[in-house]
């Protein structure tokens, strides 16, 4: 094993944590340095541990992912609900005015010009409708977010052209991301 002063079911865990989406086997037992017959034990183990608690162990025959149980779908709605019925804070309008005036950008170009991580604020976002995510024509890796007619809606208007000093913004917007991908190169 690479390190792992864990159990491996405990560090499979902490992995599905962290990445908060499904992880490949072949992934997963690289990154342990486990097999894959012990991978399948530590699998096992795993989801024995979590029987009986608010998350389980969901697995494919390639993927394996931490869900909330079935059991819990009730409060796991009612949160979703209350986050819904809350006004947007300060760190998501930055973010969908990021999104507005660039015409699209990627986590990565939000976090750029925020300076800080946005993924809650992307998350929000989402849950509400007011942005989708598009895979990146130029780099089928990212996601690329763009406001939603439910966004235009909130906001009163009926196109993002109408936003105030779009022009001149989004054009220093494009200014900066050519200048960004030049030094880039």
């Amino acid at each position: 094993m690479i390190g792992v002063m864990i159990d491996p079911p405990a560090a499979i865990e902490a992995l599905l944590f962290a990445s908060g989406e499904p992880l490949e086997k072949k992934r997963l037992a690289g990154l342990l340095g486990i097999r894959d017959s012990e991978l399948d034990v530590a699998l096992g183990a795993l989801a024995q541990a979590l029987k009986g608690r608010g998350i389980t162990l969901v697995e494919t025959a390639t993927e394996v992912e931490l869900r909330t149980t079935a059991e819990a779908a009730d409060l796991v709605k009612t949160l979703r609900e209350s986050e819904l019925s809350r006004d947007l804070g300060k760190a998501s309008l930055e973010t969908l005015a990021v999104i507005a005036y660039r015409a699209g950008a990627t986590r990565g170009e939000i976090d750029w010009v925020r300076g800080v991580n946005s993924s809650t604020s992307l998350r929000t976002l989402l849950l509400r409708g007011l942005i989708e995510g598009r895979e990146d024509e130029r780099d089928k890796r990212r996601i690329r977010y763009t406001l939603t007619t439910d966004a235009l809606a909130h906001l009163g208007l009926s196109r993002v052209a109408d936003l105030p000093r779009y022009a001149e913004l989004s054009a220093e917007a494009q200014a900066a991301s050519a200048a960004e991908t030049q030094d880039a190169a």
